[in-house]
């Protein structure tokens, strides 16, 4: 797909095109730059999904449901844990969503050679940080598992500390590095509809009109960055207030 975006822009690789892809070229450069960054704004936005998700989740638990003694928990309270963490990662992946097209259609909009360079970078940065996030989550979680089956040292403030790591480590394996696949594509396949649209309202309308839109879809992409980290951030309870800290979500 970045292939037959750069064969597109530069008109079947005529040279004089070609010097354009190049850290030389400011816009390139900065895409590079830009994709980097989307990345890890991602794993950190998915993580804060499920952060608060989880959070809610063993909030509604402490207050509705005894873990100790034989009693079993309820399946209605069981459901409801799961409409718990089903609704926060809904509300969480919407966020990521928006964002991913909104941003794909101001960068597309904004400069043709910035977007390569937004997209290659996109691709290269979502492969090696999904495959780090991949080993990384796995690695916490296997600790544990060894702390707790070899080692038996359950209860220990060693194996609270690899509770610790592991509660980081699932949000690792098993959602941001797993999710890079699909970010990845869909950028690159929507992309590619929305540099041309942006080439062709260029060449019809000139460039302040795709400016002056890619403007606009960066505004709303960046009110849902916003949206993916602040609006699901758990506050902390007031001085001298007891109970459990809130979850905000808007």
């Amino acid at each position: 797909m970045i292939f037959s975006i750069i064969m597109m822009l530069t008109s079947g690789l005529k040279p004089e095109l070609l010097a354009n892809l190049s850290i030389l070229h400011p816009p390139f450069l900065l895409g590079l730059i830009t994709g980097g960054a989307v990345i890890y704004w991602f794993t950190g936005a998915s993580t804060q999904a499920v952060t608060t998700g989880a959070y809610q989740a063993v909030e509604f638990i402490k207050a509705n449901i005894r873990l100790e003694g034989t009693t079993r928990a309820s399946v209605s309270d069981s459901k409801k844990v799961v409409a718990i963490c089903t609704r926060y990662a809904q509300k969480g992946m919407f966020n990521i969503f928006l964002t991913v097209f909104f941003a794909t259609l101001a960068f597309a909009f904004f400069e043709p050679y910035f977007f390569i360079g937004y997209l290659i970078s996109i691709a290269l940065f979502g492969l090696y940080q999904a495959i780090f996030m991949a080993n990384a989550g796995g690695a916490w979680d296997n600790a544990k598992k060894i702390v707790e089956t070899e080692l038996k040292q359950k209860g220990t403030p060693l194996h609270d500390a690899t509770v610790v790591g592991d509660t980081v480590g699932d949000p690792f394996k098993d959602t941001s590095s797993v999710a890079m696949n699909p970010i990845i594509k869909f950028t690159t396949l929507f992309g590619l509809l929305a540099v041309e649209l942006a080439v062709s309202l260029t060449a019809e309308r000139g460039a302040t009109l795709s400016l002056v839109l890619a403007g606009a879809f960066l505004v709303i992409a960046l009110t849902f960055v916003w949206r993916s980290f602040y609006a699901m951030r758990i506050e902390s309870a007031a001085p001298g207030r007891s109970g459990p800290a809130r979850v905000q979500v808007r």
